[in-house]
């Protein structure tokens, strides 16, 4: 990484935030709505690293932030995961719009 400038690092990750923020707002499947909010935790998670790697090079607290955050989203994932399948098993379908109509009955 010590040849990619720092800004080439910035921009690849401000692309997947907000190629994740427009899956979140556009999407209208559960399960690309939990893509696209895992897409930006991966985001935030490279500029972990990155800030790291620039501002601090020979520590590795960035790099703990960034493992700790991995884990945190694969445990928010696996709960939302388990949320949808409850949902689909009651409601026969995962669509975000049909589902706030049923659920509000």
């Amino acid at each position: 990484m010590n040849n990619i400038p720092m800004e080439a690092c910035l921009a690849i990750s401000t692309l997947m935030f907000f190629a994740g923020v427009y899956g979140f707002l556009s999407r209208k499947n559960m399960i690309m709505v939990l893509v696209s909010l895992e897409l930006m935790l991966n985001a935030v998670d490279l500029n972990f690293v990155v800030f790291n790697r620039y501002l601090y090079p020979g520590q590795m607290e960035g790099m703990f932030f960034a493992l700790f955050g991995i884990a945190i989203a694969a445990a928010e994932t696996a709960i939302a995961i388990a949320i949808i399948i409850n949902i689909y098993r009651n409601v026969k379908r995962i669509y975000i719009d049909e589902n706030i109509t049923e659920l509000k009955h």
